[in-house]
């Protein structure tokens, strides 16, 4: 476990910026807006925006403010933030991300749940880089790999015997897999999505509520769905453009925070301009896009060789926020997926709820976690 913290050299962005002052854009079909994917008016605002007043260095050392570790585990170098709380009585936590964000995802929230409440309690902060995302070692490895690894960081390499886990997207796979596979160590879980359908359902034994979700869902993936079908199968062939040009690889993220996020038709109603970027950055100085988006293949493989232990039934304690733009599934079907103790319903918020509105997601996992002291 040795200090880290980041350092990208001068050449990466002088790299970066003439490569986006070289950008071959493509034709756009008139009045596009994002009926089509990303919304060409807007790409063209952000890259202006990123090539002449973005400043990755402002935001590297805002960033590099909380204490950052790497640890090799099982020959994997990881990449952590970890902050201790400053409250008596501080319950380990660890906040798994997902795609296509990073660790960037829960920053807001770091001094909120590290400064103690009046009753002293906090938490000691975990925030790991996913095996092949970001300043993690760039290789690709399922969630049920990850859940062990992230295992062994918080009882093998911080020394906890006991702890909590929270997450949303591939994060509620690698939580979900923590307490399934660890139940000696993983006291209660706390989640934004709890799985989704896969096809392998009796839909007879569904409930009615349970049978029009999966209805939404298979409409979904038809709808929205081709990245996750691309990235499960071909990510090599995706990955050399996203990896060689800046402006593909913000147009594949940018589509998903539009999508994803609670905005009313204005993406920055929810993310500045600034923050976006900035979660772009971690893939492109990094180099980790590529290894990223395999995670998805690396899953769809071990779904198909004999199931993710993610699929079974959690029996610890969960916690599950509902955010209004994350896929709408009915406490039957979270209640089939986990041992259901807490299902709140927001007002506002979407799939990066920690980033979005830092303040209610903070609530919630307070609120939630807090009941275990």
């Amino acid at each position: 476990m040795k200090p880290f913290k980041i350092d990208v050299p001068q050449e990466v962005l002088k790299d970066l910026s003439s490569r986006l002052g070289q950008t071959r854009w493509t034709d756009e079909p008139e009045g596009a807006g994002w009926n089509f994917g990303t919304n060409p008016d807007y790409l063209r605002e952000l890259i202006t925006y990123w090539q002449t007043q973005y400043d990755w260095r402002i935001h590297e050392a805002e960033i590099n403010k909380y204490p950052q570790y790497k640890t090799e585990i099982d020959g994997i170098a990881i990449h952590f933030i970890y902050v201790k709380g400053k409250g008596e009585n501080n319950l380990p936590l660890i906040l798994s991300h997902g795609w296509p964000d990073s660790f960037y995802r829960f920053l807001k929230i770091i001094p909120t749940l590290t400064g103690p409440t009046e009753s002293g309690a906090s938490f000691d902060l975990i925030i790991p880089s996913i095996p092949g995302f970001g300043f993690s070692q760039q290789t690709a490895v399922n969630s049920d790999r990850t859940a062990e690894i992230f295992n062994k960081l918080m009882t093998e390499t911080l020394g906890y015997s006991s702890y909590f886990a929270a997450g949303g997207d591939m994060g509620t796979l690698i939580t979900k897999s923590m307490a399934v596979q660890f139940p000696q160590h993983v006291k209660a879980i706390h989640l934004t999505d709890v799985g989704y359908p896969n096809g392998s359902e009796d839909w007879s034994t569904m409930t009615p509520a349970e049978q029009q979700f999966g209805q939404e869902i298979q409409q979904w993936f038809f709808t929205e769905g081709a990245f996750n079908m691309v990235q499960s199968t071909k990510p090599q062939t995706l990955g050399y453009g996203l990896n060689d040009s800046p402006v593909g690889l913000a147009s594949w993220i940018i589509e998903k925070f539009y999508a994803w996020s609670d905005n009313g038709g204005d993406l920055e109603s929810c993310f500045s301009k600034d923050e976006l970027i900035t979660n772009i950055m971690i893939y492109w100085v990094s180099q980790s896009i590529n290894s990223s988006i395999r995670t998805y293949a690396e899953n769809a493989r071990a779904a198909y060789m004999g199931g993710l232990k993610s699929s079974a039934r959690v029996e610890a304690p969960t916690g599950v926020s509902l955010f209004p733009k994350e896929a709408q599934f009915p406490k039957e079907w979270a209640d089939r997926m986990a041992n259901i103790s807490s299902f709140s319903k927001l007002g506002k918020g979407g799939h990066f709820a920690a980033m979005e509105v830092p303040d209610v997601y903070g609530g919630e996992i307070k609120d939630f976690f807090f009941s275990f002291q």
